[in-house]
């Protein structure tokens, strides 16, 4: 009597050699530059937000809840197969449509800018998250056009764009409107867009910008605090200029008193007397400048490099378009805000109320950010398959 072979079981240890298996494949540089920026940025919320002894721990006890809640969103997002994802980007992009809508009719306001859901203690900003909605919705409806952009589906790529900016600039948010230009512009230079476009929306994007700053949209103060670093040297003296050039100036103080090692950790006398406003959000850069110094800054922006080169490189290592243009969009994201950032609290950019992303203090955005990082994940895992 024949006897029937018995199908030999897989070793495990083949299964785990397996190339294609995508868990392999986790970008470790970029998850651990990610966590340590998102670390420091603990810190330097906490010094801060300190205050006088006995010291105040409940901005940073909420942030550190916020970098929690922004690693499960990454990891979410990263076990998810992106192109399964694409196939919900039409939902996901006019969800965020639906909540830029209902923020504006039943939001609540802060500093001249209604674009914020209050949820208890926390609040929720739905503009944060129509960026990675942009990057989705736009990826969608490019793929289907096969690098084939003529006049008719280029008008229909800039009504995906315009639609959210339009609807944040009605906030108004001039900041984040700009990061989504951004973000637009970068993906449609990867799209395919023929250059002759490309000149002529620049060129359409100055003089829109220009209609911005002089239309009457933007309040005084907000137009003020965009201008102000082109008047620094002006004869107005501070006084005369306070409203618009307080956070300047002692931002520049800031950063220029930690000179190249700093004044140390939780010892900057700008930081410590709360001479900078809004420095756990928008100027959180100073307390870096201020108490790590030149040495301290130069290895933040170093991890942002870090940060920079691998979503450069997944982008180049994409196994299809989509996955490209996934991390093209997040790319142009993280290095407008970046520069737009530090820029700012310099004094060569202009002050837009733009996050230092997994530094400043915020829910929204910090989780906004993991999330896109998860993304990039998403795509260098699943290169092989």
């Amino acid at each position: 009597m024949a006897t029937v072979p018995v199908p030999r079981r897989r070793p495990l240890a083949n299964l785990r050699s397996d190339p294609s298996a995508f868990w392999h494949h986790v970008d470790g540089l970029l998850v651990g530059s990610v966590l340590v920026l998102a670390g420091l940025g603990l810190v330097m919320v906490y010094s801060a937000t300190r205050g006088p002894e006995p010291y105040n721990t409940a901005l940073v006890m909420r942030q550190s809840f916020f970098v929690v809640l922004g690693v499960v969103a990454a990891t979410v997002t990263a076990l998810i197969d992106y192109r399964r994802i694409l196939d919900w980007a039409p939902w996901i992009y006019g969800g965020s449509i639906l909540l830029l809508v209902a923020v504006k009719l039943v939001g609540s306001s802060r500093s001249g800018t209604q674009g914020w859901f209050a949820l208890g203690q926390f609040q929720l900003q739905p503009s944060e998250f129509a960026k990675l909605a942009l990057i989705l919705g736009f990826t969608n409806l490019a793929l289907q056009f096969h690098g084939d952009i003529d006049l008719r589906r280029l008008a229909v790529l800039l009504l995906v764009g315009a639609l959210p900016i339009g609807l944040v600039l009605l906030q108004p948010d001039l900041g984040t409107a700009l990061v989504s230009v951004a973000i637009l512009f970068c993906l449609l230079v990867a799209a395919g867009v023929k250059g002759r476009y490309l000149i002529l929306l620049a060129v359409g994007a100055v003089v829109f910008a220009t209609l911005v700053l002089t239309s009457g949209v933007l309040d005084e103060y907000q137009q003020e605090r965009l201008t102000v670093f082109t008047s620094q040297d002006s004869d107005r003296s501070l006084e005369e200029r306070r409203d618009a050039a307080w956070n300047l100036e002692q931002s520049k103080i800031a950063i220029g008193s930690g000179g190249v090692t700093g004044k140390g950790l939780f010892q900057g006398p700008q930081t410590r007397l709360d001479n900078v406003p809004e420095q756990h959000t928008d100027f959180i850069f100073t307390v870096v400048g201020e108490e790590l110094g030149l040495i301290g800054a130069a290895g933040m922006l170093g991890l942002y490099g870090l940060v920079v080169w691998r979503v450069w490189r997944t982008g180049q290592l994409a196994r299809d378009e989509a996955g490209t243009l996934i991390c093209v969009g997040v790319l142009a994201m993280f290095v407008f805000q970046i520069f737009q950032n530090v820029g700012m609290t310099m004094g060569i950019m202009p002050i837009t109320g733009i996050p230092l992303p997994f530094l400043s203090y915020g829910g929204s955005s910090t989780i906004m950010s993991f999330m896109a990082i998860g993304l990039v994940l998403n795509v260098h895992m699943r290169r092989f398959r």
